[in-house]
């Protein structure tokens, strides 16, 4: 936990200030009953009225300026909390998007979030609870430590026994629950992922009729995170009345004390003196225990806290496995976007065996390079190499000579205009998802964009056109209308290498034959990859790579592969008719 201490640096200023604040608070609260004390000692025994006046007065301004320093340290510990808060969200935010696939499939996306979210709310509780709780404890213990002595040294030091009592179960009760908020946490993060995957999934779920099911399962976990939380709470709420119980106790030790000291006074002057000093060394004590007090109460919260901290830790210092050149190399001036890949060889973590091996290819700028083979053969996980969502295990992807693991990943990444298998949009507006490829795009970029991707008809039948409503995820447009946007986005980033992850498979026929004819027109500099399934969409490419378990089976046109390649011509034949392929060529 103190490691992320650092993330106050940024509202130390906050963190000093309401330390200071708070240390006043508590000492002003210190010598209010003092005031008392010399109000009761030199005024009402002496009569003296006019004393007791001016001592009260003294008394309204010390409370006034108490209350005055009260509010603002407490604004400034809010700030100090919200600001710490605010700063390792950001961090952690920032170090979760360079996390590399590997490490997001580690964590899982339910738990990132849990840790973004409750996680740091928790250490944020804990900053705000040690800024008014810890700070003045020891004000208020020593001060009133110190006052107490002063009046009766040995009744007090009859206090200082309960300091060890408590000491033992606040540290019995800190390694019990500590183990429960780990535990607690982990529920948490599977109840996030279970309600994740019922709202994305809902249509499949209800299409299977198995509301009653996922219900179920939701409710078994929400019913172990209810368990785990009562224990917790169950092992807190013996705690209070443990410690009211000390406390009272020890005030009943008081009162009998200063009743025998005070039975043997005959005088009367003595005697109204002794009450006094029994009421105000009381007073102190109960200082004394409020201090104790708070300070049980916080280290009650660090377990919660540093568990939230364990976590949150676990995902800044985790190695990113995709990551920047220790001496990172720069693509020399007027590149042509040539991608060549050296017997490349991949493999999916805790995988038995590789995804890619022995892949030997090369593509220039102005050709159209087609990626086909059956399910599962790799064709994106070898494209998703390109902009180095994974590292590849052994061999080179090259770019202009360059390998781009030398590369700094912004400068590889802004050369590359990357269309996802999944399509997904933003949401917000057409025109909002269209500038995320070209932030200062203008809205003739736009429309000719949309015109390449075959898109410009439906947007412009829009009332709002450009500025027509687009859901998360985009799931107010069919299936096909989403890959053209999303198409047209990175079309307009202008990019030298364009991936087509199997954008087209939403299409039809004549659709995808316009948007492939738009390309090769319009974007005539560019190195364009397309992934496919269907035969159609690659048949006009200026080279067809054939992939079957990893392997490359073949590289040429469709004619040439037609003749040599068997593998293509089982996914030829399993489309179109030997008419239509002799028709084609």
């Amino acid at each position: 936990m103190l490691k992320l201490i650092k993330y106050l640096k940024h509202c130390k200023r906050y963190a000093v200030t309401a330390m200071l604040l708070v240390c006043i608070q508590n000492l002003i609260t210190l010598a209010l009953p003092t005031v008392v004390s010399k109000i009761l000692d030199n005024g009402v025994d002496k009569g003296d009225s006019a004393f007791v006046t001016w001592m009260g007065l003294v008394m309204c301004v010390v409370a006034g300026i108490g209350c005055v320093v009260g509010i603002l340290g407490n604004y400034f510990s809010a700030k100090t909390s919200a600001n710490f808060g605010a700063s390792l969200r950001k961090s952690l935010f920032i170090k979760i998007t360079d996390l590399s696939a590997k490490e997001h499939e580690q964590f899982g996306t339910a738990s990132l979030i849990t840790r973004t979210t409750n996680d740091i709310q928790h250490l944020q509780e804990l900053v705000l609870g040690m800024l008014k709780l810890l700070i003045p404890a020891p004000v208020l213990f020593i001060g009133g430590a110190i006052l107490s002595f002063m009046y009766n040294p040995k009744i007090a030091a009859v206090v200082l026994l309960i300091v060890p009592v408590i000491g033992i179960a606040v540290y019995f009760i800190f390694k019990v629950t500590k183990k429960l908020f780990d535990r607690q946490r982990k529920k948490v993060d599977i109840i996030n992922r279970i309600v994740r995957e019922k709202l994305t999934g809902i249509r499949v779920i209800r299409a299977f009729n198995r509301e009653a099911s996922e219900d179920e399962k939701f409710q078994e976990s929400n019913l172990d995170l209810m368990k785990i939380s009562l224990k917790i709470n169950r092992m807190f709420a013996v705690v209070i009345p443990v410690a009211l119980f000390m406390l009272y106790t020890i005030l009943a030790l008081i009162m009998i004390f200063g009743a025998k000291d005070i039975d043997n006074l005959t005088d009367p002057v003595a005697l109204s003196a002794s009450v006094y000093d029994l009421q105000m060394f009381m007073i102190f004590i109960l200082l004394m225990i409020s201090g104790i007090g708070m300070a049980s109460a916080i280290f009650v919260m660090i377990p919660a806290g540093e568990v939230a901290a364990k976590r949150i830790n676990a995902v800044l210092e985790c190695e990113v496995s995709v990551s920047e050149s220790e001496e990172p190399v720069h693509f020399a001036q007027g590149g042509d976007a040539h991608l060549e890949f050296k017997d490349v060889k991949f493999c999916y973590p805790d995988a038995e065996e590789p995804v890619l091996q022995k892949i030997n290819f090369e593509c220039r700028a102005g050709e159209i390079t087609a990626i086909i083979g059956p399910t599962g053969a790799g064709k994106s996980t070898l494209v998703n190499l390109i902009p180095r969502f994974f590292d590849v295990i052994s061999g080179e992807v090259l770019l202009d000579g360059v390998n781009i693991k030398d590369v700094p990943l912004k400068e590889l990444r802004e050369r590359i205009g990357l269309i996802p298998q999944k399509t997904f949009l933003f949401s917000g507006t057409i025109a909002d998802n269209l500038r995320y490829g070209n932030a200062a795009a203008e809205e003739e970029d736009m429309w000719e964009a949309l015109n390449v991707a075959q898109a410009e008809e439906f947007v412009r039948l829009k009332p709002e056109q450009l500025e027509a409503f687009v859901s998360q995820g985009g799931k107010n447009f069919s299936g096909g209308q989403k890959q053209r946007l999303s198409i047209a986005r990175a079309l307009m980033k202008k990019a030298e290498i364009y991936i087509f992850d199997d954008s087209f498979s939403a299409l039809d026929f004549k659709t995808d034959a316009a948007l492939r004819a738009a390309l090769r027109d319009k974007f005539k500099y560019a190195n364009i990859l397309i992934v496919a399934q269907r035969i159609n969409t690659v048949m006009d490419a200026d080279r067809i790579i054939v992939l079957d378990e990893g392997q490359i089976a073949g590289i040429g046109t469709h004619k040439e592969l037609m003749e040599t390649c068997e593998a293509y011509q089982e996914i030829a034949l399993s489309q179109i008719s030997t008419e239509e392929v002799s028709k084609l060529g």
